[in-house]
């Protein structure tokens, strides 16, 4: 898999470095100078990890973690300071960020970290939206432009992980490990999950389709006009 990273980092120096080792890595890195630009790009482009300073002119990097994971971004976030007290680590993983790794460090640990990141994506995010459809991750209610779906705890991780990749078809052998792990019913049981999950959205009138995508899974998109 190709990795794809943000760095926002003002010190153009260390930037270089880093850019320059992960092209070596074979990972495309983009760089942002300053908070807005980084904020920018993170609306434009699909990461894998982004690489937060916190010190950055503009926007800083708590704001700007905090704006990310507002909008329902669930990319991993992996934020590089010199600020090493526990205040300010609180202060990042309140904000939304996923690791904290402090200046100086080792370029080897930091491509170790951003690996790892990169094969998951972010348990900090607490809503994701898709179009009108909201889902609460911590009180596990879901709603279409304000009406609840009445969901069983089965067909909430369904939609949350159709919602987590929405851009792209999931597997039927993907959505049954998200649901059920390693303990697996027969193929069945996600049948019949799915067929209540459209039912739900059929009921709050979501324009929003749950379509098959034959001998391979599922996908959630928009209805076409």
């Amino acid at each position: 898999m190709s990795i794809n990273i943000l760095l926002v980092e003002d010190d153009i120096d260390l930037a270089a470095t880093i850019v320059d080792y992960f092209e070596v890595e074979s990972i495309s890195c983009d760089h942002a100078a300053n908070g807005v630009h980084g904020l920018a790009l993170v609306e434009a482009h699909d990461y894998q990890v982004i690489l937060l300073d916190i010190n950055l002119p503009e926007m800083d990097g708590f704001t700007l973690c905090q704006k990310i994971r507002e909008s329902s971004n669930d990319t991993p976030i992996l934020m590089l300071t010199a600020r090493d007290t526990l205040v300010d680590k609180v202060t990042g993983f309140d904000a939304g960020t996923d690791d904290y790794l402090v200046k100086p460090f080792e370029i080897e640990e930091l491509l170790i970290r951003v690996l790892a990141l990169s094969k998951r994506r972010s348990g900090q995010v607490s809503k994701l939206s898709f179009g009108k459809l909201v889902l609460q991750l911590r009180e596990r209610l879901a709603f279409f432009d304000g009406r609840e779906l009445k969901l069983t705890p089965i067909t909430f991780k369904l939609l949350e992980k159709l919602m987590r990749e929405s851009d792209k078809p999931v597997s039927r052998a993907v959505l049954m490990h998200a649901v059920w792990g390693e303990d697996q019913p027969d193929s069945n049981s996600l049948k019949v999950h799915i067929h209540h999950l459209r039912k739900q959205l059929e009921k709050v009138q979501a324009n929003l389709l749950i379509d098959t995508e034959p001998g391979y899974g599922f996908s959630l998109r928009e209805k076409t006009p």
